[in-house]
């Protein structure tokens, strides 16, 4: 739940592998180079200054229509199934090796996959393998005996009433302690119980009906099933109504709140903490933040005044919603006719194999990440990586040093942060060891909950320890970024780096604008909203003269008002305040990759390429990251929930505010996208 700004994000550039020849060829494999900024994916009909994300990506968008297992497809999809397709390779040959040494990389992945796979063994199953669980939930009398119960579905991952995970205090970055997260609802956030408008009333409808399904698959007449649902969303509601807001939540002061295990049981007297803790094998018990106090004591009051059968069944509900996608075929069916369907617009089911790569690669990350990296990570791309990040850093100081809003005494101390922030490139120095994760071929369910204990345990022994900083929070094969603020890192994984997102053999115009952005974007997340609450080694700490607050605070103002209008579906207008953070970090990151490229482009005959300059390529590269289709469900659901604006805004919400934009496709006014100087947003 720690704040850890990320950025997906695919660039326009391209290079496919293709083999010439058969086994017995002499015949060397060659390169075949795609164009990275290639006009077919253009709309030239399309008046730059009008709508730029549309003549950038028109082609593209009209020759990729939304397939049916996507609720949202685009440049990032692209990688990512190519990722997929590398990975199943690896993940097949493991599963044929039904005799691999038991405890072994091979025998772990190979099993875990084909477990997955074996769908007679599956639909055979049936519900029988949360038959134990529900069993000893109708066992318990009273809200003690549930109380235990709770802990025990924490350390499995199923996260009833709140989310507990070990992170790094805040005000004491070297240190992890144990943290506490608003949760217990099925639903992504508490708006979608609380609003009155219609498309959020027929999800709540969607929803009950979700409920009533899943119950009536484990025996349940329906007419109890539809008061047992009527029950849990009003218990759920409750919860909700006592939730932090999305806005409040990226408030890193407001989530900040110090209990020792006295203050914490007195804050919420229902629950027995000891047994809790018991129950999620939890050592450290002297110290916690409650990122939300008001939310937890309101949580403690709500399972006081409960009836144990609406406990019961709450708790069914959570198995039961955690299981669904690894049990027979009428549960992933009920799963995904909601959560696929009716949320996110999905009107297909990604194929099985896909599904069970992507849970095995989540739950065995860096045993995963291992074979990938082997594979697939070309080491020349780290050395590459290294420069532009040594380029990107130079021009992000550069444009700190030529602040006229900040004095210098908190430049020096911005320059210092930038100067000390890490950077992680490919894959950990160390690998996580997977030693005691046992892992069988005959469940797949059970070696789900399997790595979700171990995975939990992990994560919480941590707590009362010092912060290992060599640590990653992505595996390799993740296609993402992030910047850490409590390390103060940028990261960038293996599976980021490599053709289509980073082309070793495109021009830098194409990769500044590509990768050279997302570097930018991330170095920038140091200086947003909430990353420059955080100091030079991480703590949320006071750096700026008040006047500097000032003067930031009036500047970012400009980004809120000029989000806040964009109007993407029906009347749902954007968030500015929610997606400010990620909109400073693209208009910054755009910025200095673009100081960078200035530079390069100094010892380059900045010759034309398809009759584009470097600078036009520029900022062609930086819209084709983010060419997509979106569901409409799908675009209701990021508005309300993603911290991230549309990929369509991200370009023309971002763009308008930089002059050389202007200059570089002739952008004058009457044009649509056109914002006079005075109205441009200027931050770092």
């Amino acid at each position: 739940m720690k704040f850890i700004s990320t950025v997906l994000l695919i660039t326009a550039g391209m290079m496919i592998l293709v083999s010439c020849g058969n086994k017995e060829s002499d015949v060397a494999e060659e390169k075949v180079v795609v164009k990275a900024i290639d006009p077919v994916n253009m709309d030239d009909n399309v008046v730059p200054g009008n709508n730029f994300y549309e003549y950038a990506n028109g082609g593209w968008i009209k020759a990729h229509p939304l397939p049916e297992e996507y609720s949202r497809y685009g440049a990032f999809n692209e990688l990512q199934d190519a990722n997929y397709e590398a990975l199943r390779t690896i993940f097949e040959a493991a599963a044929s090796e039904k005799d691999a040494a038991k405890g072994s990389m091979t025998q772990k992945i190979g099993d875990f996959y084909a477990s997955g796979m074996d769908t007679n063994a599956i639909n055979e199953a049936g519900y029988k393998p949360i038959i134990p669980y529900l069993k000893e939930i109708d066992e318990a009398t009273n809200h003690t005996e549930l109380w235990a119960i709770i802990g025990k579905f924490h350390r499995m991952q199923i996260a009833p009433l709140f989310y507990i995970y070990a992170g790094q205090d805040e005000k004491n970055s070297e240190n992890v302690i144990a943290q506490f997260y608003q949760g217990g609802i099925g639903l992504p956030d508490r708006d979608y119980y609380l609003s009155d408008e219609a498309s959020m009333k027929a999800i709540r409808d969607g929803y009950k009906q979700f409920i009533v399904k899943l119950f009536t698959l484990i025996g349940n007449d329906e007419a109890g099933s539809n008061e047992v649902a009527d029950k849990i969303i009003a218990f759920e509601t409750e919860l909700a109504k006592s939730q932090m807001d999305r806005v409040e939540r990226r408030d890193p002061h407001k989530t900040y709140n110090k209990f020792d295990f006295t203050g914490l049981s007195k804050l919420t007297p229902a629950f027995d903490w000891n047994v809790f803790f018991d129950g999620v094998n939890l050592n450290a018990r002297e110290e916690f933040n409650v990122a939300m106090v008001d939310f937890m004591k309101a949580a403690s009051d709500i399972y006081k005044k409960s009836d144990i059968e609406t406990l019961k069944n709450y708790l069914k509900f959570n198995l039961l919603n955690t299981a669904a996608p690894y049990l027979n075929d009428d549960f992933v069916n009920t799963n995904f006719d909601f959560y696929g369907k009716v949320l996110s617009g999905q009107k297909k089911i990604r194929p099985r194999w896909k599904r069970v790569l992507s849970n095995t690669s989540g739950e065995l990350g860096e045993l995963v990440g291992q074979l990938f990296v082997k594979e697939y990570f070309p080491p020349r791309a780290k050395g590459r990586m290294l420069e532009l990040v040594g380029n990107l850093r130079y021009a992000l100081g550069k444009h700190i040093g030529e602040l006229d809003w900040m004095v210098e005494d908190t430049k020096k101390k911005a320059l210092e942060k930038l100067n000390k922030m890490s950077v992680k490139i490919g894959y950990p120095d160390k690998w996580r060891s997977y030693d005691d994760l046992e892992i069988g071929r005959n469940s797949y369910f059970d070696n789900v909950i399997a790595a979700s204990v171990f995975n939990f345990d992990y994560s919480m022994a941590k707590a009362g320890k010092k912060v290992d900083k060599a640590e990653w929070h992505m595996t390799p094969q993740t296609v993402n970024a992030y910047y850490n603020p409590t390390l103060n890192e940028i990261v960038f994984p293996a599976a980021i780096l490599q053709p289509p997102f980073f082309n070793m053999d495109a021009d830098d115009a194409v990769n500044y604008g590509a990768i050279g952005a997302v570097i930018g974007h991330e170095m920038t997340h140091g200086f947003d909203d909430q990353g420059r609450e955080y100091d030079v080694n991480g703590n949320l700490a006071n750096w700026w003269t008040e006047e500097d607050a000032k003067n930031f605070n009036k500047k970012t103002q400009v980004l809120v008002k000029q989000f806040s209008e964009f109007n993407p579906i029906d009347t749902l207008h954007l968030n500015g305040e929610f997606t400010l953070g990620e909109n400073i970090a693209d208009l910054g990151g755009v910025t200095v990759s673009l100081t960078a490229l200035e530079k390069a482009l100094e010892n380059s005959d900045n010759k034309e390429i398809d009759g584009l300059t470097p600078i036009q390529r520029y900022f062609l590269s930086f819209a084709q990251v983010w060419r997509n289709n979106i569901a409409d469900e799908e675009l209701r659901r990021r508005i309300q929930t993603d911290v991230h604006s549309p990929g369509k805004y991200r370009v023309n919400g971002t763009l308008p505010n930089i002059d050389a934009f202007y200059t570089a496709f002739n952008i004058k006014e009457g044009d649509k996208m056109y914002r006079p100087k005075e109205e441009r947003a200027k931050i770092w």
